[in-house]
């Protein structure tokens, strides 16, 4: 059962609008239901002819984005060495991110078992696995951030912002992250603060 104070905010967006962006966010600010400073979140709708079919399976649709303006949260991101290995083995993880030169891999398949389940076993695939952590790290602590599509479901989750941005910046995020998924993929796309009502986006 939603709250009170949920339904109320919720009377202010009206589900079958598409609103245009600047509205949307304006929305996005007079509906944002936390103390602290939430999240914006934007959940993305794909085409489902746009995903690649393996093995008769629903692919996926990954990749990165350079958010203009960052996501406003702090991200800890560590490079795979032997020293960082013994401290997953014995069960400490302080990273958000974790990096990888080629030839560490072997090398990390004893704790895959604990970081896949995570999230965090390097991966090729979304650019953990780098010949230059360094330029990396830069990168991802600038406002580089992966998304993907859920597993055999067309849709994107993910945090692009903070409701204290102002809207200029967070409009140019959300166009960043349009831009990198392919807008032509997009079915709809809806944004809402941390707990807020989904506020959908026109498109066109």
């Amino acid at each position: 059962m939603r709250s009170k104070k949920y339904q109320t905010l919720a009377k202010l967006v009206d589900k079958n609008k598409y609103y245009e962006l600047n509205e949307a966010i304006r929305l996005l600010k007079d509906t944002s239901l936390t103390k602290f400073d939430a999240t914006v979140e934007i959940h993305i709708n794909i085409n489902a002819n746009s995903l690649e079919s393996k093995n008769g399976t629903t692919g996926d649709i990954r990749g990165s984005v350079n958010l203009p303006h960052g996501t406003g949260k702090k991200i800890n991101v560590a490079v795979a060495d032997e020293a960082l290995i013994e401290k997953i083995e014995g069960g400490k993880i302080d990273f958000d991110i974790l990096l990888a030169h080629p030839s560490m891999m072997p090398r990390l398949a004893k704790v895959a078992r604990i970081l896949g389940p995570k999230d965090l076993m390097p991966n090729p695939k979304n650019g953990t696995v780098t010949d230059n952590p360094d330029k990396k790290i830069k990168e991802l602590t600038a406002g580089l951030v992966q998304f993907k599509s859920e597993p055999n479901n067309p849709i994107i989750h993910m945090g692009i912002g903070k409701i204290s941005f102002d809207t200029k910046h967070i409009a140019e995020n959300i166009n960043a992250v349009l831009d990198a998924v392919g807008r032509s993929r997009i079915a709809k796309t809806t944004v809402s603060g941390t707990m807020g009502p989904g506020i959908k986006i026109n498109l066109s």
